[in-house]
């Protein structure tokens, strides 16, 4: 299970978290991308589904394979959604999602606050996504070291927006750097976006995580 997370909102913490599943469904696995950002739930709207139910039908005791919803934008990959409001359904379910027999991204809410511990402490790895600003990555930083005290360690740096030239490694003490590049086009329609989460699927991968 691996939490995608961030220090600000807006660094593509989404577009991350979905364009990694999109990978790993091409890689041959059937992800789960699960929203936990109960203040600005949006994994529905960029998959395409319905964000009724998801989150709150298993924290009432659902099955996630029945209240997952199958995203008719990205072939492969399910969506678990969130609503507003619904910090308490996140806390009950990210637990039981850890036996889940694939792969699970848990789309983290910004920062290093309260409402991101319970998706952390779950987790098993943190993918940390900034982008190039010192804000963005002071920020990013505060969050993977709470990822650290949570024993969920960052496994990749994702920074996006980025010129590839910065190394942001030594300031998450991860090894693993993968830059995406400005874009024009919508992020999850262009082949730079698609080859840069490929590139993270295969490290991931590589890395046995």
């Amino acid at each position: 299970m691996l939490a995608i997370a961030g220090g600000k909102g807006g660094c593509g913490k989404t577009t991350t978290a979905l364009g990694i599943a999109r990978a790993l469904a091409d890689l041959g696995a059937r992800p789960l991308v699960v929203d936990t950002d109960a203040d600005m739930p949006d994994v529905h709207h960029r998959a395409g589904v319905d964000g009724d139910g998801g989150v709150a039908v298993v924290a009432e005791g659902g099955r996630p394979r029945t209240a997952a919803r199958r995203s008719p934008r990205f072939p492969g990959v399910d969506v678990l959604p969130c609503r507003d409001g619904d910090a308490e359904a996140v806390a009950a379910v990210a637990h039981r999602l850890a036996d889940a027999a694939r792969p699970v991204l848990l789309d983290c809410p910004a920062g290093a606050g309260p409402a991101a511990v319970a998706p952390l402490r779950a987790a098993d790895r943190t993918v940390v996504v900034s982008t190039p600003s010192p804000q963005s990555l002071r920020d990013a930083a505060k969050t993977a070291a709470m990822a650290r005290e949570l024993d969920a360690p960052p496994a990749l740096v994702v920074l996006v927006r980025s010129d590839g030239e910065s190394d942001p490694s030594p300031l998450f003490e991860s090894p693993a750097v993968v830059h995406i590049p400005e874009l024009s086009e919508p992020p999850l329609e262009t082949e730079e976006s698609v080859a840069g989460y490929l590139s993270c699927a295969k490290i991931l991968r590589k890395r046995n995580i």
